[in-house]
């Protein structure tokens, strides 16, 4: 863990790089280029060679679909207290989704011509769900469930298989409760190009959602303009911002939470109290001796954890504001005074007593965050991004009577005769 204090030569240089931008480095990028090439040149064959190739699992086309057999069975032997557990968070989930669906309106403007708007369900969708050393069952509720929340008829799912050829049962059983329609047992890159551009047995979605590592990122942006996408959910991260009234064990038991993500996970704390910083240290050494999953741990720990002791919190939070955390824990006395100062944390998560963990699994919000920066430009994963927006305007002969001096003035201006005439012809 690195640890900076405000006192320190090397704090400016330190508070600077907290200022990121979601951005792929050139070798991510040609690689997920060259993938895609391959997807759209090759199809079925080009997938199943790069899923030998990057996840040592030989497939075929008949086996790159998940039969719906298997999904039922899946569902059906879970054990009821797993049943009971994904049961709950798809209430949550599907309930928070349904209240937050966009409605149709409409309404009479200045010169009496009706105007409004209409919601439609995506017709396809696609949902990427991360596998890697863990299946990540709560994602398949965080993103199908909304899918389905929405009304969208067909939702595809890529998830990678396991070394046995076979997707871990009860991540199987979360998208047989969520409403999956398809499921495809291929990852990285190649699945987001696979579902982008089609290939023998998937046809193409005309959306892209989920989170995944740099390189499933990149190809949802490499994708982009073929297929619409939800925004940039990469690898994990937390961000803590506490005062004295932070619990230490606490604060620590999230960062060693988010640090058994492994690989290029991130946590952070920051903090305007040194007793505490030192005491958050010795609670993060304590507690990770006894968690399983050391070898993801250890790497994160020792690379991907700062801790900044700051000032103040006023600058702790121009800090939060610059990293724009894909999950912020904000702990503080004077919370109604720092909390309208935060603006680009993908959630936000108040008190000693609101665990991460709570938002990643049950809370109803969907946990798919921008990070690696993104949230100074996008927000979470919200239900209404799988509906398409379609504006309606409806004019009368006195309305278009009445827009008619309006519109052969900018007509005039932009040079445009045939717009004003076309209106000019309605009006008379």
């Amino acid at each position: 863990m690195k640890i900076t204090r405000y006192t320190d030569s090397n704090w400016n240089d330190t508070a600077a790089a907290l200022d990121r931008r979601a951005e792929a480095s050139d070798a991510v990028r040609d690689v997920v280029s060259d993938i895609i090439k391959a997807v759209r040149a090759g199809g079925d064959a080009a997938v199943i060679d790069l899923t030998e190739r990057f996840d040592g699992v030989r497939l075929c086309p008949e086996t790159l679909r998940v039969p719906a057999e298997t999904i039922i069975s899946a569902w059906n032997e879970a054990s009821p207290e797993l049943r009971s557990a994904l049961e709950a968070s798809h209430r949550n989930v599907f309930d928070f989704a349904h209240k937050s669906l966009r409605q149709s309106w409409s309404g009479l403007n200045e010169q009496g011509g009706e105007v409004g708007e209409v919601y439609h369900p995506f017709e396809r969708v696609g949902c990427y769900v991360p596998g890697g050393s863990a299946p990540l069952v709560s994602t398949a509720l965080m993103t199908v469930t909304l899918a389905a929340a929405a009304g969208v008829p067909e939702i595809v799912v890529c998830t990678p298989c396991g070394s046995d050829g076979k997707v871990n049962p009860g991540l199987l059983a979360a998208l047989k409760l969520a409403g999956a329609t398809e499921v495809y047992q291929i990852g990285g890159a190649q699945a987001i190009a696979a579902m982008a551009y089609g290939t023998e047995t998937i046809r193409p979605v005309t959306k892209i959602f989920g989170p995944g590592n740099s390189y499933v990122v990149e190809a949802k942006r490499q994708a982009f303009g073929v297929v619409s996408i939800d925004l940039l959910p990469g690898p994990s991260e937390v961000l803590i911002l506490a005062d004295r009234s932070g619990n230490p064990g606490f604060i620590a038991a999230d960062i060693l939470a988010q640090a058994e993500h492994g690989k290029d996970s991130q946590a952070g704390f920051i903090t305007d109290d040194d007793d505490l910083l030192k005491a958050v240290v010795a609670e993060v050494e304590k507690q990770s001796q006894s968690l399983s999953r050391q070898a993801q741990i250890s790497p994160v720990l020792e690379k991907g954890v700062f801790l900044l002791l700051a000032p103040n919190l006023v600058e702790g939070a121009r800090l939060v504001n610059a990293y724009a955390p894909e999950h912020l824990s904000l702990i503080t006395e004077r919370e109604q005074e720092i909390l309208p100062m935060i603006r680009t944390a993908g959630a936000i998560f108040l008190g000693n007593h609101s665990p991460v963990a709570v938002g990643d699994f049950l809370a109803g919000p969907s946990h798919t965050l921008p990070t690696g920066g993104a949230g100074k430009s996008f927000p979470g994963l919200t239900v209404d991004m799988f509906q398409r927006r379609t504006s309606i305007i409806h004019l009368s002969r006195e309305s278009c009577a009445k827009s008619e001096s309006v519109v052969r003035a900018f007509a005039e201006v932009e040079g445009l005769d045939a717009h004003g005439y076309s209106v000019s012809i309605r009006a008379k």
